[in-house]
């Protein structure tokens, strides 16, 4: 297994992130419209934490994946800001935007410190 530290901690941290805030969202009242949209996408950013986790575990080997980590996060994040700067989301969903974001930022990072 190749060296990079820092990628692997930050996908390792990303996934576990995920594994924590995203299963309490079946929980929550599902809207009347677009519910299966709602579990589509929750069941689907779940999935992903799994590959984040793979990632993590040989960051060389997965530097491909690293790239589509990036738009899963940029997917939520750039249109959660934008529906915030419009008044159209809780700040609550802006939060998990910016975290959203701050992570596609670090996955880069992680891609850049990690040798092809």
């Amino acid at each position: 297994m190749a060296e990079a530290p820092l990628a692997r901690r930050i996908f390792r941290g990303a996934a576990i992130w995920g594994f924590i805030v995203l299963p309490p969202l079946y929980l929550v009242p599902l809207p009347q419209v677009g519910a299966e949209t709602f579990l589509g996408f929750v069941g689907c950013a779940l999935v992903f934490q799994a590959v984040f986790w793979i990632i993590g575990g040989d960051p060389v080997k997965y530097r491909a994946l690293m790239l589509p980590a990036v738009f899963e996060k940029l997917v939520f994040g750039v249109p959660a800001t934008v529906l915030f700067a419009q008044g159209r989301v809780l700040p609550v969903v802006a939060f998990f935007a910016a975290v959203d974001l701050l992570l596609a930022v670090l996955f880069l990072i992680a891609r850049r410190a990690t040798p092809r």
